[in-house]
């Protein structure tokens, strides 16, 4: 019983601190930046859950392509030290990102805040593995396109 509480307060604080970062982001992202118009936000809203569907649907073969270099290299990972264990991290936070990915193309479709926390999520792990590759370049640009346009159409999810 123990157990279960203290699971439930670090999940509670997880939450907490996930929900304060969305809300200083959508604070820069909304207030800071100047706003999409309308029709592009529509656009993007209309077209995103069939881009999303066609985006998995490419990375599925090249996330089952590295998973299977990545078990093959299991054994030979202590010969590439630091650099061969980024890549295997790179490999199941991958899946993570489509898994989460296929969770939430069917709240695209509905419109549902969910499924947009879930795309936030993906970019958050994005944004990780960016830093984790000391890509600051791609961190940069990536992470603060994702989040400007997702937050740009965060109100048209319910």
């Amino acid at each position: 019983m123990l157990e279960l509480v203290k699971m439930t307060i670090k999940n509670k604080k997880r939450k907490m601190i996930l929900d304060d970062l969305e809300k200083k982001l959508s604070e820069l992202f909304i207030n800071k930046f100047p706003s999409l118009p309308e029709k592009i936000k529509k656009i993007i809203v209309k077209c995103g859950p069939y881009l999303a569907v066609i985006l998995l649907i490419l990375s599925v073969p090249v996330i089952l392509a590295f998973m299977g270099v990545a078990i093959t290299m299991t054994s030979l990972v202590f010969l590439g030290g630091v650099k061969g264990c980024f890549y295997i991290v790179s490999v199941l936070l991958g899946v993570v990102m489509i898994i989460l990915q296929i969770m939430a193309i069917p709240g695209l479709f509905k419109r549902k805040i969910k499924s947009w926390r879930l795309l936030f999520y993906i970019s958050l792990i994005s944004a990780l593995l960016s830093l984790l590759k000391f890509d600051l370049g791609g961190l940069i640009i990536g992470a603060g396109l994702s989040w400007y346009i997702l937050f740009q159409i965060k109100s048209y999810y319910k």
